[in-house]
This record gives C-alpha cells, structure tokens and sequence, in this order.
C-alpha cells in the first residue's frame, strides 16, 4: 500500500527540467500550501526545475487528541524528553527516499535535488537527507528539528554530510521553540555537518527576510553544483 493517499502537485518553469525541488508542508496542511514557492524560486537557477509538493497522508494525531489531520508521523509531545514515532518518521522518510528516485527516472538524479520543508515536513526532509542513501544538491529546514537524533550515532551513511544545510527558525516560536534549532545546528556541528543556522524575530512562520536568505543560499548552492559537474 502506498503511504501517499494522492500525487504530489507538480509544477516545472520548462521542459526537460534539470533540478527538481521537493518540499514538505507542515502538520494538518498540505501541498498546495507552498505553491507559491514556485514563483519565490523559480529564478534561483537559469535551468528549468520540476517543484514537487506531495501531500502527507491523514492519519489519527496523539498530541491533538486523536484528531485525523494530514500528518507525515504521529507526534505524542513537544518535550525533548517526549516519545517519538520512530516507525512514522521512518516510514514518511522512506516514501521520501523512493519519491527522490523515481526522479532520476526523469532524468533528475539525487544530486540535482533539493529537499526541504516546514515544521513537521522540515523533520522528515532533515532525517532523510541527513540519514538517507542519496547524495542531494541541498537540504532545508524551516521551524523544525531532527527527529530520532540518536540515530545519528548508528554508522548511518551520512552521504549528506557535505551537503548545504539551511536552518531558518523563528525566535518567538511557541509551536517549534529556538531552542530546537540550537539543538539541531549543535547537533550536527558535532558530526562535522556545517549547517547555516538563521534566526529571525518571527513566530511559527516564514517572513520575506527568510524567504530571501533561502533564494540566495540556493542560488548558492545550485552554482556550486553546476560548476562540480562541469569540473
């Protein structure tokens, strides 16, 4: 049975993309909330890029009382010290990992891929890009954190380890606190992951300074990339 329950909205700025994006909306959202990133990121690359917004399934929520929402794991706390849903992340994370392959059969390899999202969708990009098998253009997460962290002392691949992380998270969040950023960017210092950790003086949101301190780091990021491969 397939964990998505529909297709993921796509959208290409031309034929024959050469990059794709892949973003992951957060808790009781879906794809169609970040749209709009399609204009925001479209000129970050003279190529052409295929946007990729696929929707998490519903499923029963613990910490909203049970309540069915459009979730990628079940969440049952927002303490550190709080349970996590290993197997869900797991699970959302390997239907990430095969949503990236089916890309190279587009013509798309790992490598021309970045992987992002916000909130709870930023946890799953982060645990697949840093844990996963596919060596990526970039990794973004917005307002969120690293689940399972302990798996990072596992002998994971880390094939990601030199790959260009973007952290943006908001000072004055209640949902997704700072702290978890610190945490986060600490963490993966610790494992030689050099990560751009960016804070800005917002809630649980995306402000247009973000948005613009993302459009650069991937400009960036996907120059970097073009200019590898001619090497």
């Amino acid at each position: 049975m397939s964990f998505f329950e529909q297709p993921a909205l796509q959208y290409a700025t031309g034929p024959h993309p050469h990059y794709a994006f892949i973003w992951l909306h957060g808790l009781g959202a879906d794809g169609r909330d970040f749209a709009g990133f399609v204009e925001t990121f479209a000129g970050i690359t003279p190529k052409a890029m295929r946007f990729i917004f696929p929707h998490a399934p519903t499923q029963a929520v613990a910490l909203n009382g049970g309540v069915h929402m459009p979730a990628w794991f079940d969440l049952y706390g927002t303490r550190p010290e709080d349970p996590q849903d290993e197997a869900g992340i797991q699970r959302a994370s390997l239907a990430i990992t095969d949503l990236i392959r089916e890309q190279a059969g587009h013509g798309i390899p790992a490598e021309r891929i970045i992987l992002g999202g916000f909130s709870q969708g930023g946890a799953v990009a982060l645990y697949t890009a840093l844990t996963g098998p596919q060596h990526l253009a970039a990794c973004v997460g917005l307002s969120t954190y690293l689940p399972l962290a302990h798996r990072f002392a596992e002998g994971l691949p880390h094939v990601n380890d030199r790959t260009p992380v973007f952290l943006g998270h908001g000072t004055d969040d209640l949902m997704v606190p700072y702290a978890f950023a610190l945490k986060t960017h600490a963490l993966l210092g610790t494992h030689g992951i050099t990560a751009e950790l960016h804070s800005y003086p917002i809630a649980h949101d995306i402000s247009d300074t973000e948005t613009d301190d993302l459009r650069t780091f991937l400009a960036s990021a996907l120059a970097r990339n073009d200019l590898a491969a001619r090497g």
